[in-house]
């Protein structure tokens, strides 16, 4: 992505206020300034490919009409010469104009795609999740791609259509000062037709855009999702969903399509009446003897090509809802303010952060989301000390390592590692610092060996299967078909729970991060896996601040020290022991545990 094209984006992102047309049209022009040179060369090849064609017409109706009046061979050399030159440039000209404008094109779409996905990276995960994926998708996909017909063929259409039938006009003039103003009223109604009803297009546009957003949004969720549809016989009720989001889509695009065949049908009545009308009146001027009958072919032939460019821009107006419509949307997201930033100046620290963690007066609120998730929370993770949260769904575990790392910023207090309060530093070191595995892990559909070493990319394989050992994923990964170089397949759906979660734990072993924060690491292995993989990560611990979010009493005991949450608060602290001892809300949070435990165990 070039750094011209990060410049050209930031007033688009502004947007423009007013009408929709105008918001649409300026922020997909803004991207054209870091291609104007190209723009340029677009728009020139476009007007001597339009030009060269209808100056090929109208000396081929020359001709006609000169041997009409009984030339001979001899006077056709200069006008013929001149149409084999005005071919082998249309011919030249419509390649050029083609390869330019797609060139342009795709060349601005590329950029549009990386400041998505960057708007995406930075807006993650808070306000991705108040969006469905699929609208997300659409959104980086279907919508960019659409916004491809203004560039390849509006913009330069558009310049096209006012300069070519200018020069059409003049040479009707140069025949007879009549025969212009006949077709002027005419070409002035075809080109008029699509901005009459542009405020019904944009409507149809948002509407066509926003419910093929939701089509898409539904068919992942039901991708995702199909074993759960197939399981619980959810599939027609699903499929019936589903048919209503094609319904509403499909009564969007027959409005679209009514609409567009209203303007199909104006522009044709238009230009056939401003073709017949020239057609008239040049019969009209030849019969009183006031225009050559060797130009009336002429005439004629510049009639009717005149409204090709203006015929061709009204078709692209057409579908100006739809792109204007899928570049607000895509706009929308790139304006869309990131939940947490980088502070003015925020630095790395010159030396290395000791591993220790504080919260301090934490309170937090999800946007939205009515009461705060967090209340005054207070606790440290000193250095080599391994700190367990613990308390019931929705006590404010996960939302803890989520300030932590700093997915959103605290309303009060301050979350410190090494004394710097998080806020203070930038994202991207955060993020470094802190190795964490996820309650809901995500696999890609690439190798188990790429998916442990994205956490550090630089990473040899030895380093790879030493992660693996440790995380003791390496004994199953080796069963494999493929060994590490099975495909994991999407979202890790050839392997089992435990399989993943080891996969994970693996990549945060591997990333070596001075903090190490497991939300659930363990929850889907068996007690023999989860006593070897407490083992193993007992020794990884050692240097770190290790933070675990667990409900299993076996994780929960192998943690120095213990922080119960209750609504958001910090209830009880300290060892197993003693809050078992002491305690009032820990000991019957294991109470219910035990009590669910033997409930399963004994069916």
């Amino acid at each position: 992505m070039s750094v011209t094209a990060d410049r050209a984006i930031t007033p688009a992102l502004n947007g423009q206020k007013g009408t929709r047309f105008s918001s649409g049209f300026w922020q997909l022009l803004w991207m054209i300034r870091s291609y104007f040179g190209l723009m340029t060369l677009s728009m020139v090849t476009g007007v001597l490919n339009h030009g060269a064609t209808i100056a090929a017409a109208a000396l081929g109706a020359y001709m006609v009409g000169q041997v009409a009046g009984g030339a001979t061979a001899a006077d056709l050399r200069g006008p013929a010469a001149a149409l084999a030159a005005a071919v082998i440039l249309r011919a030249v000209m419509a390649w050029a104009e083609m390869w330019l404008s797609h060139d342009l094109a795709y060349r601005i779409l590329a950029d549009l795609r990386g400041h998505l996905y960057s708007a995406i990276e930075r807006l993650a995960p808070g306000y991705l999740i108040q969006r469905r994926s699929g609208d997300v998708a659409s959104a980086a996909m279907a919508d960019i791609e659409t916004v491809e017909w203004f560039y390849a063929h509006t913009v330069g259409t558009f310049f096209v259509a006012v300069l070519v039938p200018s020069l059409a006009f003049v040479t009707l003039g140069g025949m007879h000062w009549t025969l212009p103003l006949t077709l002027l009223p005419f070409a002035l109604l075809v080109a008029g037709v699509p901005f009459v009803l542009r405020r019904r297009a944009a409507r149809q546009g948002d509407a066509l855009r926003a419910d093929l957003g939701n089509l898409n949004a539904e068919v992942v969720d039901g991708v995702q999702g199909l074993r759960e549809l197939v399981s619980f016989g959810f599939q027609r009720r699903f499929l019936t969903n589903l048919e209503s989001h094609s319904n509403r889509l499909v009564r969007s695009q027959l409005a679209h399509g009514m609409r567009s065949g209203v303007e199909q049908a104006a522009v044709a009545a238009f230009m056939s009446g401003g073709m017949l009308s020239v057609v008239a009146v040049a019969a009209v001027q030849v019969s009183r003897g006031e225009l050559d009958p060797a130009l009336y072919p002429v005439a004629v032939t510049l009639a009717i090509f005149v409204f090709g460019p203006i015929h061709a821009i009204a078709s692209v107006a057409q579908n100006l809802g739809i792109v204007f419509a899928s570049a607000d949307r895509a706009f929308h997201l790139l304006r869309e303010p990131a939940p947490v930033t980088d502070a003015p100046g925020a630095t790395p620290p010159d030396s290395d952060l000791e591993p220790r963690v504080s919260f301090a007066g934490v309170t937090f609120g999800y946007p939205g989301g009515g009461d705060p998730a967090l209340r005054d929370v207070s606790f440290e993770i000193a250095p080599g000390e391994t700190v367990a949260l613990v308390g019931h769904s929705g006590a404010g575990k996960t939302t803890c390592a989520s300030l932590l790392m700093r997915f959103w910023d605290t309303d009060a207090g301050t979350i410190a590692i090494g004394g710097h309060d998080v806020r203070h530093l930038p994202q991207r070191f955060l993020r470094e610092t802190i190795g964490w595995v996820p309650q809901d892990i995500y696999l890609f559909n690439s190798s188990l060996r790429e998916n442990i070493r994205m956490a550090r990319p630089e990473a040899t394989d030895a380093e790879v299967e030493n992660a693996a050992r440790a995380a003791q994923a390496h004994e199953f990964i080796t069963q494999m078909p493929g060994g590490y170089d099975t495909v994991a397949g999407e979202r890790g759906v050839q392997m089992s729970g435990g399989q993943r979660q080891r996969i994970a734990i693996a990549r945060a072993l591997l990333k070596d991060s001075p903090v190490l924060v497991l939300d659930e690491a363990v929850s889907s292995l068996d007690a023999r896996n989860e006593q070897e993989l407490n083992l193993a990560l007992h020794a990884v611990r050692e240097g770190r601040a290790t933070l675990v979010i667990a409900h299993r009493l076996s994780t929960i005991r192998s943690a120095d020290r213990i922080v119960v949450l209750e609504e958001g608060r910090v209830v009880e602290q300290g060892t197993h022991d003693d809050l078992f001892a002491h305690g009032h809300t820990y000991p019957s949070l294991i109470a219910a545990q035990t009590e669910a435990a033997h409930r399963v165990s004994t069916g």
